[in-house]
């Protein structure tokens, strides 16, 4: 049932526009509000690491993108642009290399599609750190009532949610965090109906985080028309060519979530917020974890290692099990390299997903003593991970990781860890400059900040 019987037809943006006005940020959590502003640094943190990747690179190259006037900061440069500009390039370093946070609820990536523009938009305006905190909480919670009301149909089908329904969350965080009224905001959502793009065949290419990068400069353009009055049709989701029924299909989406008023526990709250504390494919972090936790609780040194197991559940290890990977890409998506990366080092860090890290001498040779294989049928869930060491005096060490999707609720990752993450990202775009952990403890406080210009100075090359 697609639930329309139960909405006034033209009426559904206008209830959504009026929970986006009517959020309170006082009343979040704090649980909510360190998982907001956690997604916030690590999603900076990805963004500065993001910019020396090709993608990022060719698009500050092509002509006429970045060279627009404007206060917004191109973040690791000491250049500015327009709030366009910066949306666009800073977004899509923000996905370069997939290691921002992620959503099962959303299908996708949550705070890419929210901090870019923010950011770039906050400059502008002068905003406050706690005015930007609060519009993203807006952005992240518009973007999971999208997800809740297409999937699983929407996913399934193709669309790259992190972009299709990241731009209504770009959108929202937006005219929230330049005060539209209810009227402008309904109109930047339907101009967004029609800007929203990105197909999953083009992941495992530099056009998935292109995807984001254009969908937070559409998003900012669509606040940026309908502030200065730029028409569309309110009814643009519900309408018989609109955005559910042509990216769905008649009877794949209920509008219940877009509709109801925002009460009770926010997505933000949800245990199934997982930052990404390895620059890896999700499905061999908690195949990762289980091996360094080997190493710094059980003492086990790589030297000693006779054979290793690993067993991950069916659904992980269709894609990861790559034994022999022959390039960076592949070795991202190898569970074996993965896991006699983090034996030999006791960490994964974005170094061993560069150049040919991945054939390393200290690494190779135990990468022919790694066999993976699947648990036997409902002996896992599909997040669970198992890592057995066995050692050359015939000593075994064994870890399992149960339900470990990310860094996430109960597991989430400590202000130690998340620096960890911050400041390797750091050194790959700023290596020359200090300043990791004053920006990271600003970024944990943003609430403090009166003026959002003075953070993004930390992230400029003077």
């Amino acid at each position: 049932m697609d639930g329309l019987a139960h909405a006034d037809k033209t009426e559904i943006l206008r209830a959504f526009a009026t929970n986006i006005l009517a959020f309170d940020g006082h009343n979040v959590s704090q649980g909510a509000a360190r998982t907001a502003k956690a997604g916030i640094t690590d999603t900076i943190g990805v963004t500065l690491a993001g910019l020396p990747e090709p993608c990022t690179q060719i698009l500050l190259s092509t002509p006429g993108v970045g060279d627009a006037p404007g206060d917004s900061l191109i973040f690791a440069t000491d250049k500015r642009t327009s709030i366009l500009d910066a949306a666009f390039i800073n977004g899509t370093a923000s996905h370069a290399l997939d290691f921002d946070d992620f959503s099962a609820v959303l299908g996708g990536h949550q705070s890419v599609p929210l901090v870019a523009p923010l950011f770039a938009m906050a400059e502008d305006h002068a905003k406050s750190g706690s005015e930007l905190l609060a519009a993203y909480q807006v952005g992240h919670e518009a973007e999971h009532r999208f997800a809740q009301a297409v999937h699983p149909h929407h996913y399934d089908k193709g669309w790259h949610p992190t972009a299709t329904l990241g731009i209504f969350g770009t959108v929202a965080a937006l005219a929230r965090l330049i005060g539209l009224d209810v009227n402008r905001t309904t109109l930047a959502l339907a101009i967004a109906a029609s800007l929203a793009s990105g197909l999953k065949a083009n992941f495992g290419t530099m056009t998935k985080p292109l995807h984001v990068g254009h969908s937070a400069r559409a998003g900012v353009m669509a606040v940026l028309l309908a502030e200065r009055g730029f028409d569309a049709n309110p009814g643009a989701l519900e309408h018989h060519q609109g955005f559910l029924n042509v990216f769905n299909g008649v009877g794949t989406f209920d509008v219940a979530p877009l509709t109801d008023t925002w009460t009770g526990p926010l997505a933000i709250d949800a245990p199934s917020i997982g930052i990404k504390q390895f620059a890896c494919c999700g499905s061999t972090h908690h195949a990762i974890q289980a091996a360094i936790d080997l190493v710094h609780q059980e003492g086990v040194r790589a030297e000693d290692i006779d054979h290793v197991r690993i067993r991950v559940h069916q659904q992980r290890f269709r894609h990861t099990n790559t034994p022999q990977p022959q390039s960076v890409l592949e070795a991202k998506f190898s569970v074996q390299y993965a896991v006699a990366r983090a034996l030999v080092d006791g960490a994964v860090l974005l170094k061993d997903f560069e150049g040919t890290a991945f054939r390393a001498p200290e690494v190779t040779p135990l990468l022919s003593r790694i066999q993976a294989e699947t648990f036997a049928e409902g002996e896992a869930q599909p997040w669970d991970a198992e890592v057995t060491v066995t050692c050359q005096d015939g000593t075994t060490h064994e870890k399992r990781i149960d339900n470990m999707v990310g860094r996430s609720g109960d597991n989430a990752m400590s202000d130690q860890e998340l620096y960890a993450k911050f400041a390797d990202c750091w050194t790959r775009a700023l290596p020359q400059k200090a300043g990791a952990e004053d920006a990271f403890n600003k970024l944990m406080a943003l609430e403090s900040v009166a003026d959002i210009r003075r953070l993004t100075a930390l992230l400029a090359i003077e």
